[in-house]
C-alpha cells in the first residue's frame, strides 16, 4: 500500500497543484483491459471461432477489435471467413467461449484495480462499469470477481457503442452526474475517444496499443499507480479556465 500512495503522490505531482474544491461527481470504469485482464481469453475465443470459420487469427487481428462492440466483432470475423454461418451462430460461439473461460476461474483482476474501487467506493462516490461487453458475459465476469458498481452501462444498453460517446453519456446520466465532472478510466483509443467526447476526464492505462497524452487526458502504466487523490486532482485540475 505504502509503494502505491508513493506511486499515486507521484503522478499528483505531475498534475501541479489543484483547486481544493471538489469537483468530482463520478467515476467510470471499461471492464475488459482495465479492470480485468480479460484480452488472451477474447483472443483465444476469437481464433477459436474463426477456427470454425475455416480462417487464421492474428494478434494484429485482434487489436483491431480492442474496445470495440460484439456486432462490430462479428462482423470482422464473418468477413475473414471461408465458411458460411450467420451473425447470431457466431455471435452465440463468442459468448459461449468467454462464458465458459469465466466459469473455468480464469477472468484475472489487474493490478491495483480492487484497490481503486475500494476507495472510490469507501469515499461514496457513484461510480459505473461501461462496457462495450454483452450483459450476460459483463455479469458473469462481475461475479467471478466481487468486483461492484453504482451502475453498470453494458454493449447491450445503447445504440451507439464505442468509439460514440453515448455509453458514457448514459452512465452518467443514470448517475446524475455532470459528464464534464466524471473521470473515464479506458485502456482503449476507441474508449478513450468515446470517454473525450463525451466530456468526460480521462486516465488512460493502454493494454495492447500505446495512447499518447493529451489535453485532459492521463497516460499510466498500470491502476496501481491512479488513488481517488489522483482522480481529484486530475478533474479539480481539468476544471480551471485555460491561462
Amino acid at each position: 500500500m505504502r509503494g502505491r500512495a508513493a506511486a499515486g503522490q507521484a503522478v499528483i505531482a505531475w498534475l501541479g497543484e489543484y483547486d481544493v474544491t471538489d469537483r468530482l461527481e463520478a467515476v467510470l470504469f471499461d471492464m475488459d483491459g482495465l479492470l480485468v485482464d480479460t484480452e488472451p481469453l477474447w483472443f483465444e475465443t476469437e481464433t477459436e471461432v474463426m477456427a470454425r470459420l475455416g480462417a487464421p487469427w492474428s494478434k494484429a487481428d485482434q487489436e483491431r477489435l480492442l474496445g470495440g462492440s460484439m456486432r462490430h466483432t462479428v462482423g470482422y470475423l464473418l468477413a475473414k471467413a471461408t465458411r458460411p454461418a450467420t451473425p447470431a451462430e457466431v455471435a452465440r460461439w463468442m459468448m459461449e467461449g468467454m462464458l465458459r473461460r469465466a466459469a473455468a476461474g480464469r477472468v484475472v483482476i489487474r493490478p491495483g484495480a480492487r484497490e481503486l474501487l475500494t476507495e472510490v467506493a469507501v469515499a461514496g462516490i457513484p461510480h459505473a462499469l461501461v462496457t462495450g461487453s454483452q450483459r450476460e458475459f459483463t455479469e458473469a465476469v462481475v461475479a467471478s470477481t466481487g468486483l461492484t458498481f453504482t451502475v453498470t452501462v453494458t454493449g447491450d444498453d445503447v445504440t451507439r457503442p464505442k468509439p460514440d460517446p453515448e455509453p458514457y453519456l448514459l452512465a452518467a446520466k443514470l448517475l446524475d452526474a455532470v459528464p464534464e465532472n466524471c473521470v473515464a478510466l479506458e485502456d482503449s483509443p476507441n474508449g478513450v475517444t468515446a470517454a473525450t467526447a463525451a466530456g468526460c476526464q480521462v486516465i488512460a492505462v493502454p493494454s495492447l496499443i500505446p495512447i499518447p497524452e493529451a489535453r485532459g487526458r492521463l497516460v499510466v502504466p498500470s491502476l496501481s499507480v491512479i488513488s481517488l487523490a489522483t482522480l481529484r486532482a486530475l478533474s479539480a485540475r481539468s476544471s480551471k479556465p485555460s491561462p
